[in-house]
């Protein structure tokens, strides 16, 4: 790493990845190392400044995660929050203690000394923060001053001014500290005396570098899916090596009303790619047929998908490389102090690759978190539709079908489906909600058509509001707006005479019925 970045030393926070959101927010890049990180190591990536974040240990507890004393004595910036606060003061000489009882939720912060990383408020001015701690400081190293306090911490914000070390007690990452954000910006720019130069085209050129330097030969495939993250990848690796680019899109045939035209449309004639459509239909259709369980269904479509690329790949000559969208998120997550999640989902188009086939990977975004990949294609002119489209399970329409998946049930949901997006677009909501589709339940009810009786298949509508797809909550849509989308189904859909809508959160309930 040569580019000047901060390093934020990870120790175990659940607010860690806001942590380097909001500095990415700034135009500063950033990236993230669990705790354990070797001093050794530290040096070598020569950070401009270090953030030590919050966690859920005490710095009491058998093997609470510490720090080298060694970074403190780098010469550069060191913010501590919260956890890091507490794991400062007990490094240097200070005293924490356990407190009389934990400290959640919101709390109000005295600026006492407005310099440093409270340099951009007033003294006496009280702002409102988020407190998460059952430790807290009650005597500090030597060097060290008071900058804020709060009723239950009197060390809520700490200094050692000449060393340039300081401490929080509480999160200025989160949305309930509002201007946790001043707090960042003034350790970033006053205190660290860094440039606000990280964009996506910095991005563009360096990740275009990267990959010509690792790849001066040789063939390059994409499994393109048309999502965001590939879609980005495919043209920027594009950039940097050519035709020497081969992009492999798999019709599975459960893809939604014209996903594939819209595919070779954008790809094939806007960006020229070697794209190679390969209509495989019939041939998922076929190994999916009376299948219901779920489960199985996914390991279908995936064991499927892998056969039907590696036969595509197979007939491209001197391929070394292959590309995928993998994100700063799941590299974070590989790379935490926590540990990497008990299962790590695979990448939803090439993840289990044939052994045999022996592929180096080039992951060009592994750096970027979703709003910067959006942002790099914008710069590349990726149309809009592509980077902004909903998220898209990898097992497609299948696990919208609920129960056994054909041919006919797939036409039913594809026309739903569709209707759907266009009403969610027309009402102005399509890049507000997180996700908004159709599925088709593995029932049928009586109805009433003109005069004759009905008795078809129920369609659920799934909306639902979110961040991350960790957790999400059902979308309060406009009454009028559900009317409408139930009026046009039964209507247009023949098949379909029931419209239910799902007002489930996650957790309990997922966002996928399947």
């Amino acid at each position: 790493m040569d580019r000047p970045h901060v390093l934020i030393l990870d120790f175990g926070s659940q607010y860690t990845m806001l942590i380097a959101r909001r500095i990415r927010e700034q135009s500063v890049y950033c990236e993230i190392q669990p705790c354990t990180l070797s001093l050794a190591e530290i040096r070598r990536r020569a950070p401009r400044a270090v953030i030590l974040s919050g966690g859920p240990s005490s710095v009491f507890d058998a093997g609470a995660p510490g720090v080298d004393p060694g970074v403190y004595e780098l010469g550069v910036p060191v913010l501590g929050i919260c956890y890091g606060e507490q794991i400062t003061a007990h490094t240097l000489g200070g005293l924490v203690e356990r407190a009389d009882h934990r400290e959640y939720g919101p709390a109000k912060v005295t600026i006492d000394k407005p310099v440093g990383v409270l340099a951009r408020f007033a003294a006496g001015e009280v702002i409102d923060v988020w407190m998460s701690h059952g430790d807290r400081v009650v005597s500090l190293p030597e060097g060290f001053e008071v900058l804020g306090t709060s009723r239950s911490s009197p060390f809520a914000a700490v200094g050692n001014l000449a060393k340039r070390i300081y401490g929080v007690q509480f999160h200025p990452e989160v949305v309930h500290t509002p201007r946790g954000g001043d707090i960042l910006s003034a350790f970033l720019f006053e205190v660290a005396g860094l440039h606000p130069d990280w964009n996506p085209g910095v991005f563009i050129d360096e990740a275009v570098q990267r990959i010509r330097d690792a790849l001066p030969e040789g063939r390059v495939i994409c499994g393109l899916s048309g999502g965001v993250d590939s879609s980005v990848a495919a043209v920027l690796t594009q950039r940097a090596v050519g035709d020497r680019l081969t992009c492999i899109f798999v019709d599975n045939g459960v893809l939604r009303m014209g996903e594939r035209e819209q595919v070779e449309r954008v790809f094939r004639d806007t960006f020229h790619l070697d794209l190679r459509v390969i209509d495989a239909r019939e041939r998922f259709l076929t190994a999916l047929a009376g299948v219901s369980d779920p489960e199985a269904k996914r390991k279908i479509i995936g064991r499927v998908f892998i056969e039907v690329f590696d036969e595509e790949a197979a007939k491209i000559e001197n391929v070394t490389h292959l590309v995928q969208g993998t994100l700063y998120p799941d590299v974070i997550e590989s790379v935490s102090f926590k540990g990497p999640s008990a299962v790590i989902k695979s990448h939803h188009n090439v993840g289990g690759l044939p052994e045999h086939m022996k592929l180096s990977l080039i992951e060009p975004l592994r750096e970027l978190f979703k709003d910067e990949v959006r942002a790099a294609g914008e710069a590349m002119g990726i149309p809009r539709g592509v980077l902004w489209r909903q998220p898209f399970p990898g097992p497609g329409l299948a696990i919208r079908v609920l129960g056994a998946v054909t041919e006919e049930a797939l036409e039913v949901l594809r026309a739903a489906d569709a209707i759907v997006e266009h009403e969610i677009r027309e009402a102005g909501l399509y890049e507000s909600v997180w996700q908004a589709f159709a599925v088709l339940l593995p029932v049928r009810t009586v109805g009433v058509m003109g005069d004759e009786r009905t008795y078809e298949r129920v369609c659920a509508l799934r909306a639902v509001q979110s961040t991350d797809g960790m957790t999400a909550d059902w979308a309060r849509l406009p009454h009028e707006l559900l009317a409408r989308i139930s009026s046009r189904i039964i209507n247009e859909v023949r098949g379909v005479n029931r419209v239910v809508y799902d007002i489930s959160s996650k957790p309990p309930a997922t966002i996928e019925w399947e």
